[in-house]
């Protein structure tokens, strides 16, 4: 695959320099919209983002970010420094602004017990920018929303917003990865532009002219198209990785490889590689409660057979946290019930602080729930999995975690517990024991280190006397 260019850093385009540029209000300043802000600054746009939260809001303009993404804030200092960034808790203020308002703010899962998405944020979003609008302009949702959502907010904005100021609405949604946000809004994969009319086409392609004078494919579509192009990437990311950790489930019965059935499916070009890697599963802001939105809709309009295959694929990345708690249980003799129990990594990936549902947090939730003192470590996400999971203990460091430790769970592969030396642990730990659930660490390093090395979905034999070698530095 040929790699996408790589812009250079620091703004590209100043505005004083280009005839109308247009202005862009970025509503919603959470991790998809600080993101887009900072990046279309970067880009020489002049960005105002928009936030009900004083305190949130005070905090940007200062250049303090309240979430971990590499490059994200030094962009944001940078963008704050050139004058071309700012922020503001007014809706009138950005309504005099922009020309064009992007609107990112949050579709979470409902909290009435269903799985559908809550549209309240997005729908008070248009409603409070509506009625301000004076001028002609372009409103652009981001969010991942069910199908349908957008032409009703079409005829939402529409109803509300004054007859002569001609505003319009497309749908634009975002394909970003966690830890690598910033490269995926400057140099992304693709740009979709759900659109109405030649005129809101014409707008999106000035915002991202940059983008597709390095050949980004723009792809020009409907607008209940541009919505279903987000839900079916999610569903299809989800079910690559749910397929192979069912997999994993029948390797693990058979004795069979899981990594390397991976390798080896991955070569077939008709499948790939991408998401084809055995382990804990999916977790995050987007997958797990996208995936169940877009199941509900599927009920909702009579496609059971679809919303049965979605639910399939949430019921198996479920079964991988079960199966990883099961797995601690094993190495620690049976029981968890007083054991210690080192955990590493707590954020749902590595490059982010995200612990929205996050794997690790629930099996390490899952395994204190089953008796176990339970010490973690994270390099990016310990002030978030404190305040959501206080009843756990945290460390300063993957050592210090690791401390008479019985066993270790290694759930989020960042690099550095990949690069972890299985000696120096070895000499911390009461016994050794390592629960790989990410598929991080080389088995044959950690066994001739004499640890007792297990994973999901893969069988190896075990080092000689591994019982006798972690008493042995008990």
């Amino acid at each position: 695959m040929t790699a996408k260019p790589r812009p250079a850093a620091g703004p590209r385009l100043q505005a004083s320099t280009r005839r109308m540029v247009p202005r862009l209000t970025v509503l919603g300043t959470g991790y998809l919209g600080l993101v887009h802000a900072a990046c279309m600054a970067e880009e020489g746009f002049r960005v105002l983002g928009v936030d009900t939260d004083p305190e949130l809001i005070g905090a940007l303009g200062r250049g303090v970010l309240p979430l971990h993404e590499p490059g994200l804030t030094a962009m944001v200092r940078r963008g704050l420094s050139a004058g071309l960034l700012s922020f503001t808790t007014s809706y009138r203020d950005a309504a005099e602004f922009g020309d064009v308002h992007f609107v990112c703010v949050g579709t979470p899962q409902r909290g009435d017990g269903s799985a559908g998405a809550e549209l309240s944020h997005l729908e008070g979003c248009l409603d409070a920018l509506a009625p301000l609008l004076t001028r002609p302009c372009l409103v652009v949702g981001k969010s991942t929303v069910p199908v349908g959502t957008a032409a009703r907010l079409a005829a939402r904005l529409a109803e509300r917003a004054p007859a002569r100021c001609g505003a319009a609405l497309a749908w634009n949604p975002e394909f970003l990865r966690e830890g690598h946000a910033v490269e995926d809004t400057l140099c992304p994969d693709r740009i979709v532009a759900g659109v109405s009319d030649a005129a809101a086409e014409a707008v999106l392609r000035r915002v991202y002219a940059r983008q597709l004078a390095l050949g980004v494919p723009f792809v020009v579509t409907d607008l209940p198209t541009a919505e279903l192009v987000k839900l079916a990437a999610n569903a299809f990311l989800a079910t690559k990785i749910s397929f192979i950790n069912g997999m994993a489930e029948v390797c693990e019965a058979t004795g069979a490889d899981s990594a390397v059935l991976a390798d080896a499916l991955g070569y077939d070009p008709r499948i790939g590689g991408a998401g084809m890697r055995p382990g804990l599963g999916f977790g995050g802001g987007c997958l797990p409660k996208d995936i169940r939105a877009f199941s509900e809709q599927a009920d909702g309009i009579g496609a059971d057979a679809v919303a049965g295959f979605l639910r399939s694929v949430d019921t198996i990345n479920s079964r991988r946290r079960e199966r990883m708690t099961r797995l601690a249980a094993e190495l620690a003799g049976g029981s968890l019930a007083g054991a210690a129990v080192c955990v590493l990594g707590l954020a749902f990936k590595p490059g982010t602080d995200d612990i929205r549902d996050s794997p690790a947090m629930d099996v390490a939730a899952a395994v204190h729930r089953l008796g176990a003192t339970v010490t973690a470590f994270d390099p990016a996400a310990m002030d978030r999995a404190r305040r959501a999971c206080p009843q756990l203990r945290y460390a300063g460091s993957a050592e210090e975690a690791a401390q008479g430790a019985d066993v270790i769970l290694l759930l989020t592969e960042w690099p550095e517990f990949a690069a972890a030396d299985p000696a120096a642990l070895a000499g911390v730990v009461r016994r050794r024991n390592m629960a790989d659930g990410r598929h991080a660490l080389d088995p044959a390093r950690w066994r001739s280190a004499g640890w007792r090395y297990r994973a999901l979905g893969r069988t190896h034999p075990e080092p000689a006397a591994p019982e006798a070698a972690a008493e042995a530095v008990s």
